[in-house]
């Protein structure tokens, strides 16, 4: 993991994602896709949608998130919902956080909608990830009711949460944040390396 290398490590390490926990080179690519596309990184809600309790870019952007003190919404099946633990440290820290499972009312109030895939290898049975996986689907249809100028961030692949017909959408931001991720990453390395 992350925290052991960093432990035992004498030269800088970054985490790029440790398994179901934390993922704080993505959180940082999707601030910087949020300030691109809405100017700032303050003064929005944002709807957290899919799996929360796997996903380890939503927990680590949950944090930054809260840094800007931005309102959170978290929509999920029950079993995936963002973990307890992480929920009540965010609230310590004075997050404003509502959980729910209306996606449309989420998508009504949002400026940022997060979504992540169900990620069907933290599943022990085939069974259980079945009963989930297409939970929340966002459509267009979805996205013409939902807030002016939402936009859409996913840290990919996408395995169907996200339908095909959005992509064209002018708040799809989820290729362009992906691009993103590349100058990002290499700023972090410039900056260990000491080659800014």
């Amino acid at each position: 993991s992350a925290k052991i290398a960093a432990d035992n490590a004498t030269h800088p390490v970054i985490n790029g994602g440790d398994g179901a926990g934390q993922h704080p080179t993505q959180a940082l690519l999707d601030l910087y896709t949020i300030r691109k596309e809405k100017g700032v990184l303050d003064g929005h809600t944002v709807t957290f949608l899919g799996d929360l309790k796997n996903g380890r870019t939503v927990h680590s952007l949950g944090y930054f998130m809260n840094l800007y003190k931005n309102k959170m919404i978290f929509v999920s099946p029950k079993s995936l919902k963002m973990p307890a633990e992480i929920t009540a440290e965010l609230r310590s820290l004075g997050a404003e956080i509502e959980e729910t499972e209306d996606v449309e009312k989420a998508l009504s109030v949002s400026d940022i909608v997060y979504v992540t895939r169900v990620q069907r290898e933290r599943f022990e049975n085939s069974e259980d990830y079945e009963k989930v996986k297409g939970a929340y689907i966002i459509n267009r249809e979805m996205i013409n009711r939902a807030k002016k100028g939402i936009i859409i961030l996913h840290p990919l692949p996408r395995v169907g949460e996200i339908s095909t017909d959005v992509d064209d959408y002018e708040g799809a931001a989820y290729f362009r944040q992906a691009h993103n991720g590349l100058y990002v990453r290499m700023a972090l390395l410039a900056l260990i390396t000491g080659r800014t």
